[in-house]
Parts: structure tokens; C-alpha cells; sequence
């Protein structure tokens, strides 16, 4: 079979607006995961996930429980032992729709406009999710059968906590056997090209607390006696980076490996505009760790960032005061040879070692991960790239991605897997932000190149000898 069968472009033309109302009604779930309010909307998208793998011919389709939000595992393993078995993997949850009034339309009211999905989640995930259990179905009632096992590994937690999913992993690695882990988190290079993320930065995330008087006091009867709690933040973080870019914090660079001379020369060679990239960002001028290319320091770099700080009077008008308490939220993006646990060790101990007198710091690890790379020449990825190639008309880039993906590495560490990241949306998708859209064009070849890439896999037969450390 391939992806432009006649028989199955015919199925898939005829089912387009089944199969875009489908695609909406998932849209519709408010899968947050990272507001405990929302924990019934996540099982009521696991719930519904499930229901449509078995509407698409999934078998053994379950929702098993974990720490936080349900994993939905299906399967579908009648190729035979000597075809390639694939996990492939997505996250239904989704990220906080705030700020609200930026939104153009409501966020978990799905419309199409200007030939995109635009919702929370069209994008990331649920879209990818979707695609894939569309072209599931699309093979098994044109043909009956798939050149490939495979395993589907749908999880809940994405966007809040890696630890559920690491858990579950751990505690069913012995019915999770396979060859090969493909992950549809990713998107396009700029221009909307086809692109395969060959690297991913890791990350870790703390929260810090600054503790002063236990209650608000008015700033004029107690001004210049006590430390002001936001003060004292603005110096701690402050104090993170200098104005060249480089994180301060002692021993934070130094199991840093590379970039390589032929990874800044991979680099150098995609078609990237800087200008052009200022432009759709919206900001007056680009900045970042002196000595490196835009590209480079957004995918090949470690980095620190402060997500967010609140405390104090936040209300209209003015309330003069010295606030009890201040709060951060800070990540790091995490490279090769970066251990996440070192790097939380070592903010701590610098953010305790700077923290003024007059207040108590209290620093708390919300969670994090390990980087991870994808052999180029892996069998798995040589078939991502004829598929995309077959399908979207170009070979694809190969990329680094500056974002983090957890299970990438939990599948490497704990499953021994490599892992292929095959992504489909539009660089311009405004994943995380207000507006999240996907471009109808990229979903539907996706699911012709996710049909076309089980051929290529199956084509190259079972990959014999693949060390089980994903190395190639």
C-alpha cells in the first residue's frame, strides 16, 4: 500500500468532513493539564481518545491509570514478527489558554479559517494525535491490514509533569517491546518546510519563594526597615545572566559537548532569515549568549529563562505596600551532557549563595529532563525522510529543536528505544500561545505520510542489529 493509493486517497477524500468534525469535537475538550480543575476534562479526552482508536480498528485500546492523567495504550500487532514494531506517541493534555483576550475567537471553540484549525491544541497536540489515528483508520478499511505493528502511547501529562508517564513506563516496559518510538510533537522549519527534529534540548524547572513579613505592611510606616520580598527577587534573578547572554551561575556550562563543528555547519546551511524571524517574532532586536548564530542559540545552546513572577498589589489603582511574599517561576533548555538534577543542584546553590538577608528563599524543582538526539541515519529516520519526501514533495531538513520533549528520553533510558520525530505543524502554529492554529494542508499530507512511512519502515524489514542504546 501507499499513501497515494487510489483507494485510499478516495477514503480519505470522501471522509474529509467526517473526519474535520471529529478533529473538532477533540478540540472542544478543555485538557488542561497543568490546572487541577480541568483533571475530569483530561479523562473525559482520554476517554474520548479511546473511543476513537477503537472507531479506527485499534485493538487491546485501554485507559490505565497513572500518577496524574490516564495513558490511553492501544495496539494492533497482525504484521508478523518480522516486520518493524513502532510506539507512537502524543499527548492529548494542553497548555493554559491564557491571556484570554488575546484569543481572536474562544479557544476551546474550534473554527476553521484561512485553510487552519485554529484552537488550544490543534496544533499540540491533539491535531498530530489525530492525524495519526486517522490514517490508522484509513489503512484498515481500504487494505485490512498494516505493513507494521504498532503501539499507540497517548499520555495526559505532557504539558505539566514528565514523572506519570516516566512511572508508567517503568511499570509496563515488558509489554512495550519494539523497535522504534515515533514522536509527532514537532512541526516545519520557518517557511513552513518539510523538516525531521534531530535534537531536543532538555530542560529543568524550579519555582523560588521569597518569604518576608508574614503579612503585607504599609511601605510608608515600614518602608526602608524591612526587605522588600520583590526586591529581593528582582536581584536574585538579575543576578542569573549577564548582558552577554551567559548564565552566571558557577558550573553551569561546564558539561557542556559542542555544538560540533558539523553541527553549527548543519545549522548554517538551513535557509534562515534572521531578519525575517525579528519580524514574525514582533521584538525590536534579537538577542542571546554572544558568539553564536540565532539558530544556534535557539536549538543548540542552554539557556535561562524566568516563565514568570507575581506577588504584591496587582489590582487597579495603587496600594502602598511591602508585599509578604514574591514568586518565579524559572527554566533552563538543557544541552548534551547536561544532567537535569546537576543543573537544579547548582541553581539552588547560587540563588541560596545571592539571596539578600531580610527574606527567606525557599527554591522548589517542578520537574525536568534530559536532552536527546536522533541518529540521522537510523533506519527509521531515512524512512521519515522518504515518506516526507513522497508526500510533501521535498526532502525534509534536519533540525534542532530548542524545546524539550520528556518521554524522548524516557523512551531512550527506560525502553531502549530511538526515538524519529516526525512532526507536522506550521512553524507559525502559536503553540503555547493565544491563537493556536494548524494548517489544514499539513494535517491532511500528514496522514498520507504517516500511512507512506509505515510502508518505508515495513519496505526495509524488521532493523536487525539496532543497538538498543538508539546509537547508530
Amino acid at each position: 500500500m501507499t499513501s497515494t493509493d487510489p483507494s485510499f486517497e478516495e477514503y480519505l477524500e470522501a471522509t474529509r468532513d467526517e473526519r474535520l468534525d471529529q478533529y473538532m469535537e477533540f478540540l472542544r475538550i478543555p485538557s488542561i493539564s497543568g490546572l487541577p480543575e480541568h483533571a475530569d476534562d483530561c479523562r473525559a479526552a482520554a476517554t474520548w481518545l479511546a473511543a476513537a482508536l477503537e472507531t479506527a480498528g485499534a485493538e487491546h485500546v485501554s485507559i490505565e491509570e497513572t500518577t496524574g492523567n490516564p495513558v490511553v495504550y492501544a495496539d494492533w500487532l497482525h504484521a508478523g514478527p518480522d516486520a518493524p514494531t513502532v510506539i507512537v506517541y502524543g499527548h492529548y493534555d494542553v497548555q493554559p489558554v491564557d491571556p484570554l483576550d488575546l484569543w481572536t475567537s474562544p479557544p476551546f471553540v474550534p473554527i476553521v479559517e484561512n485553510g487552519r484549525m485554529r484552537a488550544r491544541g490543534a496544533a499540540d497536540d491533539k491535531g498530530q494525535i489525530h492525524l495519526h489515528v486517522a490514517a490508522l483508520g484509513a489503512i484498515l478499511k481500504t487494505r485490512g491490514s498494516l505493513p507494521v505493528n504498532l503501539r499507540y502511547v497517548f499520555e495526559g501529562n505532557e504539558e505539566s509533569d514528565p514523572r506519570p508517564l516516566a512511572g508508567w513506563l517503568e511499570a509496563n516496559a515488558d509489554r512495550l517491546t519494539a523497535e522504534v518510538a515515533v514522536i509527532s510533537d514537532t512541526g516545519f522549519f520557518d517557511g513552513n518546510l518539510p523538516a525531521i527534529t534531530i535534537g531536543l534540548r532538555g530542560n529543568v524547572v524550579l519555582q523560588v519563594d521569597v518569604a518576608g513579613p508574614p503579612v503585607d505592611l504599609h511601605s510608608g510606616q515600614f518602608g526602608g526597615t524591612v526587605e522588600n520580598p520583590i526586591n529581593a527577587l528582582a536581584r536574585i534573578i538579575a543576578a542569573l545572566k549577564g548582558p552577554d547572554g551567559r548564565v552566571l551561575v558557577p558550573g553551569f556550562y561546564d558539561d557542556v559537548a559542542g555544538p560540533t563543528a558539523a553541527d553549527r555547519a548543519r545549522v548554517a546551511a538551513l535557509p534562515f532569515d534572521d531578519e525575517a524571524y525579528r519580524t514574525e517574532v514582533g521584538v525590536p532586536e534579537l538577542v542571546g549568549e554572544v558568539g553564536f548564530s540565532t539558530l544556534e542559540r535557539r536549538g543548540l545552546r542552554p539557556t535561562l529563562d524566568v516563565n514568570g513572577i507575581w506577588g504584591g498589589f496587582q489590582g487597579a489603582g495603587v496600594k502602598t505596600i511591602i508585599p509578604s511574599h514574591a514568586y518565579a517561576k524559572i527554566s533552563c533548555r538543557l544541552v548534551p551532557n547536561q544532567d537535569p538534577a546537576r543543573i537544579a543542584e547548582l541553581l539552588e546553590a547560587y540563588i541560596a549563595a545571592i539571596s539578600p538577608p531580610g527574606v527567606t528563599v525557599t527554591i522548589g524543582e517542578l520537574f525536568g529532563g534530559p536532552p536527546s538526539l536522533t541518529p540521522i541515519d537510523h533506519p527509521a529516520t531515512v524512512a521519515a525522510a522518504a515518506a516526507l519526501l513522497a508526500t510533501f514533495g521535498r526532502e525534509p531538513l534536519y533540525v534542532y529543536q530548542g524545546g524539550s520533549i520528556p518521554v524522548a528520553t524516557g523512551f531512550e533510558s527506560i525502553l531502549g528505544l530511538p526515538v524519529v520525530l516526525l512532526g507536522f505543524t506550521p512553524p507559525d502554529d502559536n503553540a503555547h500561545a493565544p491563537n493556536e492554529s494548524m494548517a489544514l494542508a499539513n494535517y491532511e499530507t500528514g496522514i498520507r505520510c504517516v500511512a507512506r512511512m509505515w510502508q518505508e519502515l515495513a519496505s526495509g524489514g524488521r532493523p536487525e542489529g539496532t543497538p538498543r542504546d538508539g546509537t547508530s
